[in-house]
């Protein structure tokens, strides 16, 4: 699995480097200082996901974000920051990341995070979580009934099981379906709610509160 590091501190991404490159599955075929360096090196490297700062000089990490999101939706985001306010979670969310880890995260959540993530699933620190489940609950507009206009009753199903952060298996095992069934039902979900990825699914079930 290709990573790419994108951090404004040079210890930082050697640090990263370091232990990632002592896991066999997963590959450093990248390292950029800035979101506009992560934005040409996505573009040269097409790595699987990106370990993503937030705040850098120049092109920041949101920016970056919600760049290499829109021209390569296949390319996963996850957060690595020590910033937890409350904007710059939500806009990385916005933004397509899949995940937001700050960098006191032990070493091998932060593994097991990058793996969960290329798996589909959602990974987002303790610390910051409370914060933004509170922010969706808040701003809940629409009852779950305007979903329920847009998607059948089975890919309701399945985005319940998105919300609460299960992969294509699991929810497969859940609803006793195949994991191609499921895949094109996440695959519609997509489409019809207008999202890119799954952590953007599930913030819509949240803010429906489905």
């Amino acid at each position: 699995m290709k990573i790419l590091l994108c951090d404004d501190q040079a210890i930082i991404r050697d640090g990263l480097e370091m232990l990632l490159t002592l896991e066999k599955d997963l590959q450093v075929v990248g390292s950029a200082s800035d979101g506009a360096e992560a934005i040409e090196l996505a573009a040269q490297k097409q790595p699987d996901l990106i370990l993503m700062d937030l705040k850098m000089p120049g092109v920041n990490g949101i920016e970056a974000t919600r760049d290499i999101r829109a021209r390569f939706p296949h390319i996963k985001i996850l957060v690595l920051t020590t910033y937890d306010d409350d904007e710059w979670v939500f806009d990385a969310i916005r933004a397509g990341a899949s995940g937001y880890l700050l960098k006191d995260t032990p070493r091998q959540k932060i593994i097991e995070a990058i793996r969960g993530t290329l798996d589909g699933k959602s990974f987002v620190d303790p610390a910051v979580a409370g914060k933004l489940m509170s922010q969706l609950v808040s701003n809940q507009k629409q009852p779950a009934s305007i979903l329920a206009e847009k998607l059948t009753e089975r890919e309701l199903d399945v985005l319940r099981l998105i919300a609460k952060g299960f992969n294509n298996s699991d929810i497969a095992r859940q609803l006793h379906l195949s994991e191609g069934t499921v895949r094109n039902h996440v695959s519609a979900i997509l489409e019809k709610l207008g999202v890119s990825d799954r952590t953007q699914a599930a913030v819509i079930a949240i803010q429906h509160g489905l």
